[in-house]
């Protein structure tokens, strides 16, 4: 019986030497969803609400798109910057940014995935995402447009389509000044 006494105290400082060597589990970080209710691309694709794209404004400077793209562009002239990212392992895009004299002119964006059903939810959602930022929307030929007047600053023009084909998502969309 002494033997006993002697292994049950060391017996039970093992078992809380053990239990308190189990591996805590991490709760999975969340991260804020910067446009919820839409689908989770276009968190990475339009990235802000600020601005009409990526938190910039027509007219921006070249440094000021180098800023807020953190990347080096795939192409880069004095005309323009282009940039290619991947959203998921089905979907990618490309952004063309065109400048005249530094200052930004016109945005192009085409978003590629081999999900169809993904690529007709995102052109929804964009329409909707643009719908509620900028009023009046134009439906012609597949083609939705948005015009918008930015306080004095010259109107611009959101030109969105849907281009897919049977084995292809391709939305396009372009920004420019309205002339």
């Amino acid at each position: 019986m002494g033997r006993i006494c002697k292994i049950v105290p060391i017996l039970l400082l093992f078992l809380a030497f053990i239990s308190c060597r189990e591996e805590k589990k991490e709760e999975p970080k969340t991260t804020a969803r910067i446009f919820p209710g839409f689908h989770v691309l276009l968190d990475t694709i339009i990235r802000t609400p600020d601005g009409v794209f990526r938190g910039l404004k027509l007219n921006e400077s070249r440094e000021k798109v180098l800023e807020t793209e953190k990347t080096d562009p795939a192409e880069s002239s004095d005309g323009h910057l282009y940039f290619e990212f991947n959203g998921d392992s089905l979907t990618d895009y490309s952004i063309d940014y065109m400048f005249v004299n530094d200052s930004l002119e016109e945005i192009n964006v085409q978003i590629n995935t081999n999900d169809l059903e993904l690529s007709s939810y995102l052109f929804c959602d964009l329409k909707d995402y643009y719908a509620n930022k900028l009023p009046n929307p134009k439906e012609d030929k597949g083609q939705v447009v948005y015009n918008c007047f930015e306080g004095q600053r010259k109107p611009f023009v959101v030109s969105l389509s849907d281009n897919s084909s049977p084995t292809q998502g391709i939305i396009n969309m372009v920004i420019y000044k309205d002339k």
